[in-house]
């Protein structure tokens, strides 16, 4: 009874002993439980009134430290555990994305609470720095997860982030130096650059793991960019933090704010060019970056690469010209499923009706149901037939953008329009492939193989038309999650 008359928080993190007990507790869980847990704690602390907002800060301070190494942990699980199946998978993301959207909820309720009251901000003022730093890393987390399914990217993200980031600025502290975690510097500032650089870094195209790369790499790059409120030649991209829009390349001033802001790459192209050419020479990697894993160079270097065309002052022209179109496509998905429909055998139907946006001499894009279609992801191989045609082209997903969770645009690829099906001994072993090349004696064709039966040195003899052909590997040119994709000599025919 006595309790109903006390001046202390009627909530389990209003105990000290309490607090202690918990924080104690997260590093020695699950990292999925941990997480679990420490959402479930945010949560309490957004629904809660009863906590002045200098006390609430410092335990949103507390969760988010304890917390941050089980979300490293379950994102390094997300990203390199065997493929789970499709509801693991995406419960695992879901466990990472409400964490940090939970935590920006958090710090922002903090910031809410305090400019609503007379002495409120008063209590927090020397703490500004860090809050809005952390608030900013909180939604630079919010839109990686976000990223790791290819959106969509709610617009008021960006509103929410750039509202940080003014008010930091408004309070004179956008670029004070804090230590954001133990041993990470930063400032308000630059974790708002980061998103925009994150975003204007084409992550549609890359798989996660690649875009987890590539956010390291930024960091990493990130003193090197140029951020301004001022009109200059150099810059590339402007955003409007006032604004629910991401950041846009500069092809035209827009109108003169005083919330629009600019960047340009500054020497980070200089640096992504010396850095690959010193992992190409030494072939490693350095230990001064931190790259959150270990990785090969040959899985860091096509980052480099991307990175490197996105930061360039001015944007990569296409190939070639595209045509808008609204046109239907037969596809079908995997090696084997092309095979039997180039071989002309009767097998599971499997074929789903796309619609092409739009086409070129290299590829297309097109709309795409995602109901079920959980092998729908960068690197996955087509078989697409145009209607009413009756020939067949394969095409590789290149790039990936989810409009809602029943839909998504997707940029393929073209590898060829002229593919067959062959039956080719390799080694003794029969192997299923597609040969995407006229075969002519001295030249060099590519040949689709089942990801498993690629050898370097075993040749390839099939049957073509009567003739018997034979085929050298020369070098693997890519793969995927059921393929991969040789490059022979055409010996004999």
């Amino acid at each position: 009874m006595l309790g109903m008359f006390s001046s202390r928080p009627d909530h389990p993190l209003a105990d000290s002993r309490e607090v202690r007990r918990i924080l104690a507790e997260l590093p020695a869980q699950e990292p999925a439980a941990a997480i679990d847990s420490a959402t479930a704690w945010l949560e309490s602390l957004v629904a809660s009134e009863e906590f002045r907002p200098d006390r609430r800060l410092e335990l949103v301070l507390q969760l988010d430290e304890a917390a941050l190494p089980q979300s490293r942990r379950l994102g390094r699980e997300y990203l390199t555990a065997p493929r789970p199946g499709r509801a693991q998978e995406f419960k695992l993301w879901q466990l990472n994305r409400n964490y940090w959207g939970e935590l920006v909820t958090a710090y922002e309720t903090v910031l809410a609470q305090a400019c609503a009251g007379d002495k409120g901000i008063e209590s927090i003022k020397d703490h500004l720095p860090l809050l809005y730093a952390r608030l900013l890393h909180a939604n630079g987390g919010r839109l990686k997860w976000d990223q790791f399914r290819y959106g969509p990217i709610d617009g008021l993200l960006w509103m929410a982030a750039g509202r940080a980031y003014l008010a930091a600025v408004q309070g004179n502290v956008a670029r004070r130096g804090v230590m954001l975690y133990p041993g990470a510097e930063t400032m308000p500032e630059a974790e708002y650059l980061k998103m925009l650089v994150f975003h204007a870094s084409s992550m549609d195209s890359l798989l996660p793991i690649e875009i987890e790369i590539a956010e390291r790499l930024i960091a990493h790059f990130l003193p090197r960019f140029a951020f301004t409120d001022q009109v200059r030649p150099e810059n590339v991209y402007w955003v409007d933090a006032a604004k629910p829009l991401p950041p846009t390349r500069l092809a035209k001033l827009p109108e003169i704010a005083p919330t629009l802001r600019f960047f340009s790459t500054g020497q980070a192209i200089e640096s992504v060019v010396e850095l690959r050419s010193r992992i190409e020479q030494t072939g490693e990697l350095p230990a001064s970056i931190n790259f959150g894993g270990q990785y090969s160079p040959r899985v860091v270097l096509p980052v480099l690469d991307h990175l490197a065309i996105c930061w360039a002052p001015k944007p990569p022209v296409r190939s070639h010209t595209r045509h808008r179109v609204k046109s239907r496509l037969t596809v079908v998905s995997g090696l084997a499923a092309i095979h039997r429909r180039l071989a002309g055998q009767a097998g599971p139907n499997g074929a789903e009706a796309w619609i092409a946006e739009d086409v070129s001499m290299g590829g297309m894009g097109a709309e795409v149901p995602l109901a079920g279609n959980d092998w729908v992801r960068i690197g996955a191989l087509l078989g697409m037939q145009p209607d009413g045609g009756d020939n067949w082209l394969i095409g590789v997903i290149r790039r990936f953008s989810r409009e809602t969770e029943s839909a998504a645009a997707v940029g393929i690829k073209t590898i060829s329009k002229t593919p067959r099906a062959i039956v080719a001994d390799c080694g003794g072993l029969q192997t299923e492939g597609v040969l995407l090349d006229p075969p002519v004696a001295g030249d060099d064709v590519r040949v689709l193989v089942p990801a498993a039966d690629w050898e370097e040195k075993i040749p390839l003899l099939f049957t073509l038309d009567g003739m018997r052909v034979r085929l050298f590997p020369q070098a693997m040119v890519d793969s995927g999650p059921d393929y991969s994709l040789g490059r022979y000599r055409v010996e004999t025919i």
